[in-house]
């Protein structure tokens, strides 16, 4: 189908690039921005502009808002699409793309980061100064990076852009994904393990990199987390529902592990709100703000894509980055 001549109405229901909405609109895309759409006005909006494309990042798009006529086209500006209810596209023939690979950059640096910073105790430091105390004796015991072993869950894009970052540290690289051979992992310069039990057993941090799925829900469990080594570190940077939270709480209590953590359970659905997580209430355990993919270059590198994905859909009828 070539639906190039067609006049196509945008609606971006989240934050996104005025750049690349002034690029939509000069493709002659009609732009509708509404970043304070939520769930419950989503359908709406839909129906009410007439949307054939509709963008999002983090707003839920349900049933509801699936089954309004005009819809075409769901784009996530991001590089997983879980908020999305993919059944329901399926059945209402609406296609669904996202943006992988784009903030590769940006959740490997914070992931880095996170590591650091439990290994130095950086935000316990900044703690404590803010409230005027002196402390250098208990934080002089970070053991650092150089020779300690990473171990990668998951070597998509993001995934192995944590390998040369790894070994400008000195450090060894270690690694399991569903698709890697060895072959690649040559190419990858990293030790292939057999399965995540094997990563697990065999790093000094473990960083998770895979999308979510039957397969990955819960794949960090009371098994995995008993083969880690005592002491080490985990960092998940990519869904919260990759870990088991409850038997995550027991490693931290009774195997002495530090987690770095930008995503969990019970995340607020807007920008701001409370949080009601008790993992934070225990001494090892870090956070961020699922803010993983949210740097300048990667929202820019996204907004790119997202045009692109939307430029091609009107020319031959069916977009690229197809999520099903």
């Amino acid at each position: 189908m070539n639906v190039e001549d067609k006049n196509m109405n945008v609606l971006i229901a989240d934050k996104f690039s005025k750049l690349a909405q002034d690029e939509l609109i000069k493709l002659g895309f009609r732009v509708t921005y509404k970043p304070e759409v939520i769930l419950n006005t989503l359908a709406d909006a839909i129906r009410q502009h007439s949307t054939d494309i509709l963008i999002v990042r983090s707003t839920r798009v349900t049933e509801l808002a699936l089954s309004v006529d005009s819809l075409k086209l769901v784009i996530r500006a991001g590089s997983g699409f879980n908020n999305i209810d993919i059944n329901t596209a399926k059945d209402k023939s609406v296609f669904v793309c996202n943006c992988p690979g784009k903030n590769a950059n940006a959740v490997t640096e914070l992931a880095f980061g996170l590591i650091i910073a439990l290994d130095r105790y950086i935000p316990q430091n900044v703690s404590d100064l803010k409230i005027g105390l002196w402390n250098k004796a208990e934080y002089s015991n970070g053991y650092g990076l150089y020779g300690r072993t990473l171990g990668l869950i998951g070597l998509g894009t993001i995934g192995a852009s944590m390998i040369p970052r790894a070994k400008a540290f000195g450090m060894k690289v270690v690694g399991w994904s569903r698709g890697l051979s060895p072959e690649r992992a040559i190419d990858l310069g990293i030790q292939m393990k057999s399965d995540p039990m094997e990563v697990a057993s065999s790093s000094d941090i473990v960083s998770l990199h895979v999308a979510l799925n039957q397969d990955t829900r819960s794949l960090v469990d009371s098994k995995f987390l008993f083969a880690m080594r005592y002491g080490s570190y985990l960092i998940n940077t990519s869904r919260a529902e990759v870990i088991d939270e409850t038997a995550l709480a027991d490693a931290v209590k009774n195997r002495g592990l530090k987690i770095g953590i930008d995503v969990f359970n019970n995340e607020p659905a807007l920008g701001n709100g409370k949080i009601h997580n008790s993992l934070f209430e225990l001494d090892g355990v870090i956070g961020t703000h699922h803010i993983g993919g949210q740097t300048v270059e990667a929202q820019l590198s996204i907004a790119n894509e997202t045009v692109r994905i939307i430029t091609e859909y009107r020319l031959k009828g069916v977009p690229p980055n197809l999520v099903y």
